[in-house]
Protein backbone atom coordinates (compact mmCIF):
# COMPACT_ATOMS: atom_id res chain seq x y z
CA UNK A 1 0.00 0.00 0.00
CA UNK A 2 1.13 3.65 -0.62
CA UNK A 3 1.87 5.20 2.72
CA UNK A 4 0.72 8.55 1.24
CA UNK A 5 -3.00 7.62 0.76
CA UNK A 6 -3.51 4.32 1.94
CA UNK A 7 -4.09 3.25 -1.68
CA UNK A 8 -3.25 -0.47 -3.39
CA UNK A 9 -0.83 0.06 -5.71
CA UNK A 10 -0.96 0.09 -9.36
CA UNK A 11 -1.30 -3.98 -10.41
CA UNK A 12 1.63 -5.54 -12.36
CA UNK A 13 0.11 -8.39 -13.48
CA UNK A 14 -2.48 -8.85 -16.54
CA UNK A 15 -5.40 -11.38 -15.90
CA UNK A 16 -6.75 -12.73 -19.41
CA UNK A 17 -10.33 -14.35 -18.49
CA UNK A 18 -11.77 -16.43 -21.18
CA UNK A 19 -14.53 -15.00 -24.17
CA UNK A 20 -18.03 -16.36 -23.77
CA UNK A 21 -18.76 -19.41 -25.14
CA UNK A 22 -22.34 -20.90 -25.74
CA UNK A 23 -20.22 -24.61 -25.91
CA UNK A 24 -20.20 -25.91 -22.79
CA UNK A 25 -24.16 -25.64 -22.81
CA UNK A 26 -24.11 -27.31 -26.31
CA UNK A 27 -22.28 -30.11 -25.32
CA UNK A 28 -24.67 -30.64 -22.22
CA UNK A 29 -27.35 -30.54 -24.82
CA UNK A 30 -25.69 -33.02 -26.68
CA UNK A 31 -24.74 -35.01 -23.80
CA UNK A 32 -28.51 -35.03 -22.66
CA UNK A 33 -29.62 -36.42 -26.36
CA UNK A 34 -27.32 -39.52 -25.97
CA UNK A 35 -29.20 -40.20 -22.53
CA UNK A 36 -32.32 -39.62 -24.18
CA UNK A 37 -31.54 -41.73 -26.69
CA UNK A 38 -31.13 -44.37 -24.92
CA UNK A 39 -34.09 -45.03 -23.53
CA UNK A 40 -36.24 -43.54 -26.51
CA UNK A 41 -35.84 -43.49 -30.42
CA UNK A 42 -31.85 -43.98 -31.51
CA UNK A 43 -31.89 -41.20 -33.94
CA UNK A 44 -31.76 -38.84 -30.80
CA UNK A 45 -28.90 -40.06 -29.70
CA UNK A 46 -26.99 -40.08 -32.90
CA UNK A 47 -28.07 -36.38 -33.16
CA UNK A 48 -26.70 -35.85 -29.55
CA UNK A 49 -23.25 -37.33 -29.72
CA UNK A 50 -22.50 -35.32 -33.49
CA UNK A 51 -23.55 -32.18 -31.22
CA UNK A 52 -21.28 -33.07 -28.21
CA UNK A 53 -18.35 -34.50 -30.35
CA UNK A 54 -18.76 -31.15 -32.57
CA UNK A 55 -19.22 -28.78 -29.01
CA UNK A 56 -15.95 -30.93 -27.64
CA UNK A 57 -13.52 -30.25 -30.77
CA UNK A 58 -14.90 -26.80 -30.85
CA UNK A 59 -14.26 -25.91 -26.95
CA UNK A 60 -11.07 -27.35 -26.73
CA UNK A 61 -10.03 -25.91 -30.03
CA UNK A 62 -11.15 -22.51 -28.89
CA UNK A 63 -9.01 -23.19 -25.54
CA UNK A 64 -5.97 -23.90 -27.47
CA UNK A 65 -6.49 -20.58 -29.55
CA UNK A 66 -7.02 -18.41 -26.31
CA UNK A 67 -3.71 -19.82 -24.95
CA UNK A 68 -1.46 -19.64 -27.60
CA UNK A 69 -2.14 -16.24 -28.02
CA UNK A 70 -1.58 -15.90 -23.81
CA UNK A 71 2.08 -14.31 -23.24
CA UNK A 72 4.97 -16.85 -22.99
CA UNK A 73 6.73 -15.06 -19.54
CA UNK A 74 4.77 -12.42 -17.18
CA UNK A 75 7.33 -11.58 -14.50
CA UNK A 76 5.53 -10.62 -10.99
CA UNK A 77 6.40 -7.62 -9.26
CA UNK A 78 4.32 -7.82 -6.01
CA UNK A 79 4.69 -9.38 -2.66
CA UNK A 80 3.13 -12.38 -1.72
CA UNK A 81 -0.24 -12.56 -0.51
CA UNK A 82 -0.65 -13.59 2.74
CA UNK A 83 -1.92 -17.00 3.65
CA UNK A 84 -4.54 -15.93 6.22
CA UNK A 85 -6.52 -13.10 5.15
CA UNK A 86 -5.87 -9.46 7.18
CA UNK A 87 -8.90 -8.66 9.77
CA UNK A 88 -10.57 -4.63 10.34
CA UNK A 89 -9.32 -3.70 13.49
CA UNK A 90 -12.14 -4.42 15.82
CA UNK A 91 -14.22 -6.37 13.22
CA UNK A 92 -15.54 -9.94 14.87
CA UNK A 93 -16.18 -13.21 13.23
Amino acid sequence: MSPARGLPPEPTELIYPPRPSWLPPLLALGVSLVLVGLFAWWVYGVVGAIIAVVAIVAWITRAADETSRLPRRQRPVTAVLPPVPRRRPGATR
